[in-house]
């Protein structure tokens, strides 16, 4: 205990001290002031400089006369340039950029680049623009239908493997998430045509198959039935829908409805009855 006491009273130790703290503040400012700037090239930019519509030499040698570094990224054929000319960079000309960064190149090729066609179905859709821009290809329009799981791609225009043209259009169809939950089902029987695709697509439904049917009974473009005929149903599912036609009219079948063949026969025996009655008169 008199040994510390001792200690603190001591010249040599408030000495020492006062050595480490001014040697730690020189250290910290030699840091600051010389060897981080240094290291960092603090306080230092370089303007990048515009090297789209040059040729590949041309942008080369200009670049390493700004101190900077380059990579090809990409080579997509473009007709509005030459052969071997920067269609793009990256940063972009006249950003203020720290010396020996790199920039990325596009060359224009000659030759169109194919590329092989990602499977992007059931990826996020962001996931899915991310693989078709990685492999040259370009997304096109987005529709959206009632599906379980929002964002989520269902199908795709270029089918997965084929081989394609970089730059090739690829349209993607998205799910709205709306496929959820349970809608109740309208009871469109009887309605119009027009009237019961209205009411379908207000209930989160939507009409599938049409098939005309010749009827006495009911007006023409007069739904007969409809199928599934439940009382709920997830949302976004199709319904099935039989509408009337002229009686005497050729029955007339819309994507893909199965024909009915006996259709002729119901038109003919009406006039089959009628010739027995004429003799008679």
């Amino acid at each position: 205990m008199d040994k510390i006491k001792a200690l603190f009273k001591s010249k040599v130790f408030y000495l020492s001290l006062g050595g480490i703290l001014t040697a730690g503040i020189l250290f910290a400012l030699l840091m600051d002031l010389v060897i981080m700037p240094n290291y960092t090239n603090y306080n230092r930019g370089v303007t990048v400089p515009d090297v789209t519509k040059l040729s590949l030499e041309e942008a080369e040698s200009l670049l390493e006369r700004y101190d900077l570094r380059h990579e090809i990224l990409d080579r997509r054929a473009h007709s509005a340039y030459p052969a071997n000319y920067i269609i793009d960079q990256a940063p972009a000309p006249r950003q203020i950029v720290k010396p020996n960064r790199k920039v990325y190149l596009t060359v224009n090729t000659d030759t169109t680049p194919m590329t092989v066609v990602p499977n992007v179905v059931s990826m996020h859709l962001r996931n899915a623009e991310l693989q078709l821009e990685n492999h040259g290809l370009v997304v096109g329009t987005r529709s959206y239908e009632s599906s379980r799981f929002r964002n989520t791609v269902l199908r795709q225009s270029a089918a997965p493997g084929d081989t394609v043209a970089r730059g090739t259009v690829v349209n993607l169809a998205i799910s709205d998430g709306l496929g959820s939950r349970m809608v109740s089902v309208p009871d469109v029987e009887g309605m119009s045509l027009s009237q019961a695709q209205q009411a379908i697509n207000r209930a989160g439904l939507r009409v599938g198959e049409i098939r005309f049917q010749p009827s006495q009974e009911h007006s023409p473009n007069t739904v007969i039935a409809f199928s599934p005929n439940e009382d709920e149903l997830t949302e976004g599912e199709s319904l099935f829908l039989i509408v009337s036609e002229r009686f005497d009219a050729r029955e007339e079948i819309e994507e893909g409805a199965i024909i009915d063949d006996t259709t002729t026969i119901e038109q003919v025996e009406p006039d089959n009855q009628d010739q027995p009655q004429n003799d008679n008169e």
